[in-house]
């Protein structure tokens, strides 16, 4: 038996395999890589679908329905809830309020998350440990240290805490949950959330900080700039603008998704009631209205999804740096 060689090529030599051989390695290939795909991210998007999708789209089914002490409704109402959530009342309140606690929290989060970044970026000396430090709170539920807050720091009476630092400057306790005007209970609910979200973010900056090359401060100082204010506002924002919308639209959320604080700190008052709390006393309070509950969920689900993207247009994210 002879061997047939290729002309050019050594005499015994094997030929390259041809088309057929290669495109059912390649099939073999993409088949594999397609079950390697579905077989790590099936369960991700089973769970997905199970527990996001299939409640929203029953939600927004109940929130077209007159839905009261019920999950099976029959009588179709349209769009009569969401005109009803819409209108003045408890749940334009509650959007009140959100927009006061987020105009309080999150310029301050951003910038005490940021100067504790800077602080423990600049120290030589226990690094992990601050870091760890200020990282704890967030490990921290927080159902618990709302009742610490409430219980020991502001509790109200002489010898909690916060009356008790005052007292040694004579001024008399304050009432800071039930006091509505001032509104004292501003500051226990800013300070808990404060305190366990700062090390989150502080992470987040301190992380980014340590991704800026040496060089472009070492460029600024040989072209004459200071170290301190002018190297931070020219070299150090500016690189930080991607985290900083991020960090930014984080805060917003979470603080569209307050509930523990508020609802461990101030129960049962008309008052300072976010719409996670509305909207968890009125489905599933004592009349359990789920109609008006899915529709003010939607609306809720609609507000965070629109700021997301006005912030994203607004900023950039997402888009390479220019």
């Amino acid at each position: 038996m002879t061997t047939t060689t290729t002309r050019g090529a050594r005499p015994g030599a094997t030929a390259p395999p041809g088309p057929a051989a290669k495109a059912t390695r390649d099939g073999h290939g993409v088949r594999g890589s397609t079950r390697t795909f579905w077989l790590f991210a099936g369960p991700f998007l089973a769970g997905l679908l199970l527990f996001v999708y299939v409640p929203v789209g029953w939600s927004f089914y109940l929130s077209l329905f007159q839905a009261q002490n019920t999950v099976s409704p029959t009588k179709f109402v349209g769009l009569d809830n969401y005109a009803d959530i819409l209108t003045e009342g408890p749940f334009t309140d509650s959007l009140w309020t959100f927009t006061l606690f987020a105009l309080i929290v999150v310029p301050l989060t951003y910038v005490l998350a940021l100067a504790l970044a800077l602080l423990v970026h600049r120290i030589r000396v226990a690094r992990a440990f601050f870091r760890s430090v200020f990282f704890i709170p967030t490990a921290c539920s927080y159902v618990v240290a709302s009742m610490v807050w409430k219980l020991s720091i502001f509790n109200g009476v002489r010898f909690g805490l916060a009356n008790t630092v005052l007292g040694w400057f004579g001024i008399e306790p304050i009432a800071w949950i039930g006091t509505v005007s001032p509104p004292w209970y501003w500051m226990v609910l800013v300070t808990v959330r404060l305190w366990l979200q700062l090390g989150f973010y502080m992470i987040l900056f301190l992380a980014a900080l340590q991704q800026i090359p040496k060089e472009l401060y070492e460029a600024a100082w040989t072209d004459g700039a200071r170290p301190g204010w002018q190297t931070f506002r020219h070299i150090t924002l500016p690189q930080l603008r991607t985290t900083s919308v991020a960090v930014v639209l984080l805060l917003l959320i979470a603080a569209y998704q307050a509930f523990d604080e508020f609802y461990n700190l101030l129960p049962n008052t008309p008052y300072a009631r976010p719409p996670l709390v509305y909207l968890y006393y009125t489905a599933l309070g004592q009349g359990q209205d789920f109609g008006h509950g899915s529709a003010g969920a939607l609306v809720l689900s609609a507000l965070i999804t629109m700021v997301t993207l006005l912030q994203g247009r607004i900023f950039g994210f997402g888009k390479a740096d220019s």
